[in-house]
């Protein structure tokens, strides 16, 4: 069995996932939940195993690189990441209802990279020759993952928040019992950037070892560089604003999914539509 056919499994799994997930909160039943996240689970083991069998397929062929070096493999890896820290969040926590706001995430990026993209292995350019590779790109996506979970998160703040000023609370057993409460999910929001922002600064800061190894400078304002700095800065503003003006609610959820839409554009826009150093992520 291929690698490629593994993520074929992991799709329908993750796609299987989200199913589940809505019929638990048009069930209410916790069993539905429960097997929500352990298809959840299931789909991160295969994804793992697809993941490792890539590698060992890169070394079959010559190449002998991790599989973090391409748009494919990088999406791929982002929607793992993005599963891990649902999962680290569900069985901590155990607020199910989060996993139909998450999986599908990892769902379409899965999709994405399996029907879109080219899978082909190739050999590593010579700027991504380097050790440096695994750390910067394990780093970054981890604190994408985490950003991924908190604009989820902050998706059914926002809903929960409408149906509450719409009289939805009146409904007894409804929706709004499947979700945590506002406190709870405001509260997880917190904690889910508390997570990825380390990361990201991590990330940036191997990032920019990284690059003085590999073109002689720390930082050079390319459009990738640019837009890293300008994600830190939207959730430092986050962090700031909280501890010390006390942002919370609605404020802090919508910052919140304006700092993953600004991630998102800095790990593909910037790929996609702008060129620079970073052109070979294409």
């Amino acid at each position: 069995m291929s690698s490629s056919m593994l993520f074929n499994v992991t799709m329908v799994i993750y796609m299987v996932s989200t199913c589940i997930f809505f019929a638990f909160l048009a069930s209410r039943t916790k069993a539905v939940g429960l097997a929500g996240t352990y298809a959840a689970l299931f789909g991160f083991l295969v994804q793992t195993a697809a993941i490792g069998l890539r590698w060992k397929e890169s070394y079959d062929q010559g190449h002998g690189h991790a599989p973090l070096s391409n748009l494919f493999e990088s999406v791929v890896f982002f929607s793992w990441t993005i599963v891990l820290i649902f999962l680290i969040i569900d069985f901590k926590y155990k607020y199910r209802a989060i996993g139909f706001f998450v999986i599908p995430f990892a769902l379409f990026g899965m999709a994405w990279a399996q029907l879109g993209l080219d899978s082909g292995i190739e050999p590593l350019v010579p700027a991504l020759q380097s050790n440096w590779l695994m750390y910067h790109v394990i780093t970054c996506f981890l604190g994408y993952a985490a950003f991924a979970v908190a604009c989820g998160i902050s998706i059914m703040y926002l809903i929960r928040e409408s149906m509450e000023k719409g009289g939805g609370n009146a409904q007894a057993g409804g929706l709004l019992s499947m979700f945590p409460s506002i406190r709870i999910l405001d509260d997880l929001n917190y904690k889910a950037i508390m997570i990825g922002f380390p990361l990201l600064s991590l990330g940036i800061i191997t990032g920019a070892a990284w690059a003085n190894y590999a073109w002689g400078t720390y930082w050079s304002w390319d459009p990738k560089e640019t837009w890293s700095l300008i994600v830190w800065f939207v959730y430092a503003a986050f962090l700031h604003a909280r501890i010390t003006r006390g942002w919370v609610g609605r404020r802090a959820a919508i910052l919140s999914v304006i700092g993953f839409a600004a991630t998102i554009f800095c790990y593909l826009g910037v790929n996609l539509f702008l060129s620079g150093l970073h052109s070979y992520g294409k």
